[in-house]
């Protein structure tokens, strides 16, 4: 392939992916943006009620059923997909909707149903705390963000005009980028 369709194919390549992408792209940099800006995320906190003795094993194969039966015996409808934690400390998932987190101690178990607002929402997703195919979503997004970087570079390279002004600019980029995470 010569270089003219080599550089045309990756601009296509290019233009299709990111504009697929785009919603995806958009709402990380708005999660993230507004996380680092200090916008605070809101979750509502309802300390549940618990009978007397509850027992749960963090480390139980059926701790999933576990905690289904525990929240329908309560009334509590909170679907999820999976259990996550260290220790003593566990919640539900995915956080990004409606989630219950559970502490337990010598004294029995404590449980907190929380309703997060649609910021913290995008926070969870952006952390890959959503559901399990929004989290495979991610990774191959993440993937495609690689390759669609890593495309418009090689098109700026590939393009004697452009040749230059992108070496300079991924030099000052790369610079940048490293004194910033440098800097403690």
């Amino acid at each position: 392939m010569n270089t003219l369709k080599l550089r045309r194919f990756l601009v296509l390549a290019h233009l299709y992916l990111a504009a697929f992408l785009a919603p995806a792209f958009l709402m990380m940099a708005i999660s993230g943006a507004m996380h680092v800006a200090g916008f605070e995320e809101q979750v509502e906190r309802t300390p549940i009620a618990l009978p007397a003795g509850t027992l749960l094993d963090p480390k139980s194969p059926t701790i999933e059923d576990d905690v289904r039966s525990l929240l329908a015996a309560q009334g509590i409808d909170v679907e999820f997909e999976y259990i996550k934690g260290k220790g003593n400390n566990f919640m539900t998932r995915p956080t990004s909707r409606t989630f219950v987190d559970f502490q337990v101690s010598g004294d029995g178990v404590r449980a907190t149903l929380n309703e997060p607002d649609w910021q913290y929402s995008l926070m969870e997703l952006h952390k890959g705390h959503g559901p399990l195919a929004f989290r495979t979503y991610l990774i191959a997004v993440g993937s495609v963000l690689f390759l669609s970087v890593v495309g418009g570079l090689l098109v700026g390279l590939l393009a004697p005009t452009y040749r230059r002004p992108t070496l300079i600019t991924a030099i000052i980029g790369t610079i940048l980028t490293a004194v910033l995470a440098l800097a403690m």
